[in-house]
């Protein structure tokens, strides 16, 4: 699984603040913290109104200071994401591109002949897809201008777009259907899910997110933007990658544990 850490993330509010008051300290610490926990990649998204380019710059150094993690560098703007993309040190991720506007004839090229992963998401200028049909439609479509720019499959990451479920008229079956059309037509391509968007509005939300996960890695689900220091959440990855056979002798699983990447937290004796 990988795991892509989301907590430098200027849309939560907390973040939102350190970044609009430059508190150094307080990314640097989330960057140590999620590279600590074994985050893949670090989320790298300002949010901001004006000046991103220069935010996510500075962003960016305070980031690979802290760290050796890769980060993915976020925004919905393909300009400012082309832009900052030399500003990273090591390749990561770019997120993202879709259908929508000059997204892909924007950030494609600049990422071609690298080994930059990308996100892609399934929307276009009409919007969100409400159909399975439509978002193949989409994924389609990318998939061709990732083939005629040579971006090789094992770069893309594919987003099918968790919705809220409790505004879902059909929970994630539709989901669902996207993520196995995707492996069946193009199984290099990693399926990635922002885990916690399933979630949004309904009360004790870690336990809708941890079932979605079961689900959603059991149909083909093999990266997340997730919060990479939710231990429960970690242990519920390990244990079905185990279940579905893809940890030998669950020595993954074992192993992890060992190091404290999840179980439970030992209290100080008094």
């Amino acid at each position: 699984m990988i795991i892509i850490g989301e907590k430098i993330n200027g849309s939560i509010p907390s973040m939102g603040k350190a970044i609009a008051e430059r508190n150094e300290k307080r990314i640097r610490s989330m960057a140590k913290k999620q590279a600590a926990a074994g985050a893949d990649y670090l989320d790298c998204c300002a949010s901001v109104n004006e000046n991103e380019a220069e935010t996510m710059r500075w962003m960016i150094g305070l980031i690979e200071e802290s760290c050796d993690t890769p980060i993915c560098i976020d925004s919905p703007n393909p300009h400012v994401l082309a832009e900052v993309i030399a500003d990273c040190k090591v390749p990561g991720v770019v997120n993202s591109v879709s259908g929508e506007g000059d997204k892909i004839e924007t950030i494609f090229p600049v990422i071609a002949n690298t080994p930059w992963k990308v996100v892609a998401l399934l929307c276009d200028d009409t919007g969100i897809p409400k159909s399975a049909a439509d978002r193949i439609r989409v994924l389609d479509r990318i998939m061709a201008d990732a083939d005629r720019y040579g971006i090789k499959h094992d770069r893309i990451l594919i987003d099918p777009l968790v919705e809220m479920l409790c505004t879902s008229e059909d929970g994630i079956a539709m989901l669902l259907e996207v993520i196995g059309y995707i492996k069946e037509h193009y199984p290099q391509v990693h399926i990635v899910c922002a885990v916690s968007n399933i979630s949004f509005n309904l009360p004790y939300r870690k336990i809708i997110n941890e079932a979605f996960t079961v689900l959603a890695m059991n149909a083909g689900m093999d990266a997340a933007v997730m919060d990479p220091l939710n231990r429960d959440l970690r242990g519920i990855i390990y244990a079905t990658e185990a279940l579905r056979g893809n940890d030998f002798y669950c020595m993954d699983y074992i192993g992890a544990f060992r190091e404290g990447i999840f179980g439970p937290v030992e209290e100080e004796t008094k």
